[in-house]
């Protein structure tokens, strides 16, 4: 969410859309001006101004319409990142796409888990590489979780086990 200028707009945003529509507006003085002096005067002269201005204006208005086009969908496109990544937290402020994509990754770190469990039970004894593997597989997979749970990036829990 951006902060709000005097005006109830999203800051920032304000003085961009002032400098295209005066940029615009002076163009459009200039083109109208040539056209007036060109009428006047009938000459050839003027009439090239005129062409030229006209020019310029086309030019102008292609650039600005087509920056403000590409500045909304950039920013559309950063908000919906924002919600996808940034909110990858479940609390009060989170959307439901966030919390559903959040889930959706504890679920596949869960079944890691489990996937790797079993590997250990088939291998006990037999592969002590693989085990380790499995163990380091188990570890940096609770840590991903956790941080994705909590925000906290302590690294992998180390300790002993109590039973």
């Amino acid at each position: 969410m951006q902060p709000l200028g005097t005006s109830g707009k999203p800051a920032g945003k304000g003085l961009s859309l002032r400098m295209g529509s005066i940029g615009m507006a002076i163009m459009l003085v200039v083109f109208l001006v040539a056209v007036v002096f060109a009428a006047n005067e009938n000459d050839v002269v003027g009439w090239l101004v005129v062409i030229i201005s006209l020019g310029w204006l086309l030019i102008f208005s292609f650039v600005v319409f087509t920056l403000r086009s590409a500045a909304r969908k950039a920013g559309a496109r950063i908000e919906e990142f924002n919600r996808a990544a940034g909110g990858g937290m479940a609390g009060p402020g989170s959307s439901p796409r966030s919390s559903a994509m959040r889930d959706e990754k504890l679920d596949h770190s869960f079944k890691i888990v489990q996937v790797q469990a079993r590997v250990i039970r088939d291998h006990l004894g037999k592969d002590e590489g693989m085990v380790d593997r499995a163990i380091e597989t188990i570890e940096i997979t609770s840590h991903n979780a956790r941080s994705m749970m909590k925000n906290n990036d302590d690294g992998p829990v180390e300790g002993t086990v109590v039973d």
